[in-house]
């Protein structure tokens, strides 16, 4: 069971309003199977049977964003719930029309009268049972379109794993299981909603979300989706690579970052996305466990872990970035690309911002003129966070702190000594000439 003590206070807001005008509205994907893990999930979406449109009506703080399928940001403060309308299975088999043309094979048929299959190479004419079978091609599985809108039971059959396609139901207080996802969740057990191979050639980004989310929750991966990792790894190459570098982020943020990179190199998926971190220096693994540690420390994902910081997780240990490296980039570009990962130019050189003062920084004997200098500096706190996670100086982390500490606190008056009044700037008024007076008056 669930207990709604441990559900975001406004997420239920979200869940009661959409139920007290006749919506369906349930709690939906990680944060069910979290809670079920006695884990604190790192955010709550919900599902529901009312439209965008619906939802924003409900809501003045709602905001409608997506292209490919329209979703309802409910914004409170900082946080945000993310309402989505159910979605339809793309077909009861788990193909897309795509899929289905392509699974089309003539071979199969016996030709019609007058139609014979040739070789192309040698000119002859070949038996029907002989008739070469076509290849089925990766990206004619693609998804380019999901945006019907469906029942609850359709919309957990499109999600991609089974203990993702749990739902619970804030009206009957009940969990809902369409797919087997609690058997699964009991078994420890990563598997894949309908066939392997095809769900991933739909989409070859959940290859590599199912082996993060194995090493995250500690699970394992059924024989069936590790056979299709092994015969599609290559299909991740027609990934966007910007989405494959965001994914990879979420790897570092997650604090299981060194499981999910050593599980990811021994299905093969590193090498087609960064091989240059295949056979990457023990420094990588190291920075790895030192930024897993440092995540420790919070119960959800800190504000300091920025794309600065997290890129330089994976180029430093390579010798990319430095302090005594320069950018290893076009300079029109002014970006480094990593395997297939594109990372950015603003991040790229906030790290060498970052990279440029660190010394400075690390010196906490220099002159007071000069470190509070550095106090104005705007990736001081960047920094402060990188000493505090790869360089294992705690004093130089609590020195600085208190520095900033100082700095915000207002200067206290001598006692009995009078204080005056701070009286605004006021500008010298130019001093206006005479005319000389003619002397021959």
């Amino acid at each position: 069971t669930i207990s709604r003590r441990d559900i975001d206070p406004d997420a239920l807001k979200v869940l009661y309003r959409l139920h007290e005008h006749n919506y369906v509205a349930y709690l939906v994907g990680g944060s069910v199977r979290d809670l079920l893990l006695h884990r604190r999930p790192k955010d709550f979406d919900v599902g529901t049977s009312a439209h965008p449109h619906q939802v924003k009506k409900l809501f003045r703080n709602c905001w409608i964003i997506g292209r490919r399928f329209r979703l309802a940001h409910v914004k409170f403060g900082t946080k945000t719930i993310e309402v989505a309308t159910f979605r339809r299975q793309v077909d009861p088999s788990g193909l897309t029309p795509e899929a289905e043309k392509a699974l089309e094979i003539p071979g199969d048929a016996p030709p019609e009268p007058g139609m014979l299959a040739v070789d192309e190479e040698s000119g002859d004419t070949l038996e029907p049972e002989r008739a070469p079978r076509p290849r089925r091609r990766a990206e004619d599985l693609l998804i380019h379109r999901d945006n019907t809108y469906g029942t609850p039971e359709e919309d957990a059959f499109r999600r991609d794993f089974t203990v993702n396609a749990l739902f619970y139901d804030i009206g009957t207080f009940s969990i809902i299981d369409y797919t087997g996802g609690l058997k699964d969740l009991d078994a420890r057990i990563i598997r894949s909603i309908g066939d392997p191979e095809i769900r991933f050639l739909e989409d070859p980004v959940r290859m590599l979300r199912a082996v993060v989310l194995a090493a995250r929750l500690e699970f394992t991966i059924d024989d069936a989706s590790l056979d299709a990792i092994e015969l599609h790894k290559h299909e991740i190459r027609h990934s966007a690579p910007p989405r494959l570098l965001e994914e990879y982020y979420k790897i570092l943020r997650s604090g299981h970052a060194a499981e999910a990179f050593r599980q990811l190199q021994g299905t093969g998926l590193l090498r087609e996305i960064t091989p240059e971190l295949e056979d990457a220096p023990d420094a990588f693994w190291h920075a790895l466990e030192a930024i897993d540690r440092y995540r420790e420390n919070f119960e959800t994902v800190p504000e300091t872990l920025t794309n600065p910081i997290l890129a330089g997780t994976l180029l430093h240990p390579l010798g990319l970035v430095g302090r005594r490296t320069r950018f290893h980039a076009d300079p029109l570009e002014r970006r480094i690309e990593l395997g297939l990962l594109p990372v950015a130019r603003r991040d790229v050189e906030r790290l060498q911002q970052i990279f440029g003062i660190l010394p400075k920084v690390m010196d906490i004997d220099a002159p007071g003129r000069q470190q509070r200098a550095l106090l104005h500096r705007s990736a001081l706190d960047e920094a402060l966070t990188w000493i505090e996670i790869f360089e294992d100086r705690p004093d130089v982390v609590e020195h600085w702190r208190e520095l900033k500490a100082q700095r915000q606190q207002p200067e206290p008056h001598h006692l009995g000594a009078p204080t005056l009044p701070q009286s605004p700037y006021r500008r010298r008024r130019r001093r206006r000439r005479r005319p000389r007076r003619n002397p021959s008056a």
